[in-house]
């Protein structure tokens, strides 16, 4: 078990590694995701990125090619500035189209689309909630249930983790996106009109 101390060591190392990275993949086109280290006697450095999409709800058709290459440049990085004590791997992927939805603006990026949410502490009775991302604020997001149109207003600082739901509307935006059209009109209309029957 990880003490508060070793905890606070390996945020402080995603921090870090997250404002090392940053600039080289803004410049390279892409926009960081998540850093995560998981793993204690080799850990695992996760790097998740996707294209600079403008805000189009889809993946940001991140290619092995792109991998390939930001590793590449992620690992020059972290050869010189050397942020991890110790031997660890490199994982470079996209977050796919069931993405992590990490800060107010993934959820509001992806507003009148299904997710799932799970609190770190009980509301209501419960921790787990899925629905369409009816409303996202700065401080809650708000979740409409499909099958009994119940909404939960769940507070941002509250969510351990929420990931988006892979759906029939989800992947049309995805592929209208990559067509050339415009996904962020064609998802919201999906998925609002969806949320709205």
């Amino acid at each position: 078990m990880k003490t508060d101390e070793e905890f606070r060591r390996r945020m402080d190392a995603m921090a870090r590694i997250a404002g090392m990275i940053t600039p080289t993949l803004d410049a390279m086109g892409f926009q960081l995701v998540r850093v995560k280290l998981v793993g204690t006697q080799r850990p695992t450095l996760q790097i998740m990125f996707e294209r600079d999409s403008g805000g189009a709800p889809h993946d940001g058709g991140v290619t092995v090619d792109d991998c390939a290459d930001v590793s590449r440049a992620v690992s020059a990085i972290l050869d010189v500035e050397d942020p991890i004590a110790g031997a660890y791997r490199l994982e470079v992927s996209s977050p796919g189209l069931d993405r992590p939805l990490l800060k107010p603006a993934d959820f509001a990026r992806f507003r009148g689309f299904a997710a799932k949410a799970e609190l770190g502490r009980p509301l209501d009775g419960r921790k787990r909630f899925q629905g369409r991302i009816v409303e996202a604020t700065g401080s809650e997001v708000v979740l409409r249930d499909e099958e009994t149109a119940a909404e939960f207003r769940l507070p941002l600082a509250e969510i351990a983790s929420a990931k988006l739901v892979l759906t029939d509307d989800l992947i049309a935006a995805s592929a209208a996106a990559r067509a050339g059209k415009d996904g962020v009109a064609q998802g919201a209309t999906m998925g609002g009109d969806a949320a709205a029957e």
